[in-house]
């Protein structure tokens, strides 16, 4: 039995699988946080909760749009000691990973240091950078550089580490020199690695810079977000306090799209953990 061209299973608007899926990857997550803001803002309601104690989602909101004139610089402040720790972070971390890489000894004498580095906790090493730092600003960036660094590094090393010998005896028969070997073969097959690497150090600068602002106690005009919630806190200004956890949490899911975006184009295309499967 054929279908005729007018029949309805004929006229029923056929939606691409892969678009399908992208429409569901992006009406899911907004469906879930709607209800949950809807269930957090029927419960301040109805139990009659102080807006000291727990604001409700549009008292958040009234605060951001109040506020903003002041907690857009220190917005701005936060996210520029994220990005630039990260971009140490990433030419610290390659670069040492490459020289960690080049001999077993090497590696054996200064991986040990990058690994207590890591384990430190940054809120006792903080206290002794503001010492010798020339500033603050330069304090909190040297604090956020040292969480991010390790897991780019360690990443980056692992990738290196983990080339098919089986090509590295090839470029070894060709008499591929050893930058040659580290150009067209290591640095490429470590992409996967660094991008890893990548999406883990952007989160934790994010957060090493907020965590370095609380252990320096800076404060004053030039300060991050990580002073204004202390400050809304002390003067019981919830609302504020929301606000700006609310922009830390935005510039943290920022982050983390951009580095998936970029580990994306990296490696859509011939990576297993980036190619599509069809069903």
């Amino acid at each position: 039995m054929t279908t005729s061209p007018l029949s309805p299973v004929a006229l029923r608007p056929v939606i691409p699988s892969r678009t399908r899926e992208t429409l569901l990857k992006i009406f899911v997550p907004l469906l879930v946080v709607f209800v949950l803001l809807t269930m957090w803002h029927v419960g301040v309601t109805v139990s009659g909760v102080p807006q000291y104690i727990l604001p409700s989602p549009l008292a958040v909101a009234n605060a951001l749009v109040k506020d903003w004139g002041t907690l857009s610089p220190a917005l701005w402040v936060t996210t520029k000691i994220t990005l630039a720790s990260l971009a140490l972070a990433l030419i610290g971390g390659v670069g040492i990973a490459v020289f960690l890489v080049q001999s077993r000894w090497i590696e054996l004498a200064f991986y040990p240091i990058t690994v207590i580095l890591q384990v430190t906790p940054i809120v006792a090493i903080a206290p002794l950078i503001l010492i010798y730092a020339p500033s603050t600003q330069v304090a909190l960036l040297i604090c956020a550089f040292l969480v991010a660094f390790f897991p780019i590094l360690s990443n980056m090393v692992q990738g290196l580490k983990s080339v098919d010998h089986n090509l590295l005896n090839l470029f070894d028969l060709y008499g591929a020199s050893r930058l040659q070997t580290l150009l067209y073969l290591k640095l490429p097959a470590s992409l996967p690695y660094f991008m890893t690497g990548l999406r883990i150090g952007g989160g934790l600068a994010l957060i090493a810079a907020v965590v370095a602002e609380f252990a320096a106690g800076s404060a004053g005009a030039g300060s991050g977000l990580a002073f204004r919630l202390l400050e809304a806190q002390y003067r019981l200004n919830i609302p504020r306090l929301f606000a700006a956890l609310f922009l830390l949490s935005c510039l943290g899911v920022l982050i983390f799209a951009v580095t998936s975006f970029i580990s994306w184009l990296a490696l859509h295309r011939w990576h297993e953990s980036s190619l599509k499967r069809e069903n």
